[in-house]
């Protein structure tokens, strides 16, 4: 009797774990588009160079930025790592393929919807 009531306490506590990381689970899923980019109707275009170009490993970004009712710039990203301060220049990259990214932000910093993408190949 003693086994049998321990192994129903087990059983039970097996459902309630799988329960709760059900429940979890939901509610990560609920609250994640909450979090999603804000749309405040900017637009950002990569203008040079072009998405697939062949560059050297010195190269200038230039992008377009029509602000919408937040946006006040763009952030850079090479590879998925931000580019603090980024001056406008890409200095002495590896050869291979990049990926460049630019999204805009507003004055504090928060990431608005807009982004575009590009990849090059350094020579």
């Amino acid at each position: 009797m003693v086994q049998a009531a321990i192994r129903k306490g087990v059983i039970m506590q097996r459902i309630l774990i799988a329960g709760l990381a059900l429940f979890t689970l939901c509610l990560g899923i609920s609250i994640g588009p909450a979090f999603a980019d804000e749309d405040d109707g900017s637009k950002i275009t990569i203008t040079s160079p072009k998405n697939g170009a062949q560059v050297g490993d010195t190269f200038e970004l230039k992008y377009e930025l029509s602000k919408g009712s937040k946006a006040a710039h763009g952030h850079v990203y090479l590879d998925g790592e931000p580019q603090k301060k980024f001056p406008g220049t890409f200095k002495g990259l590896s050869k291979g393929k990049h990926e460049i990214k630019v999204q805009a932000a507003t004055h504090d910093h928060d990431h608005l919807a807009a982004s575009d993408t590009i990849t090059v190949e350094v020579q």
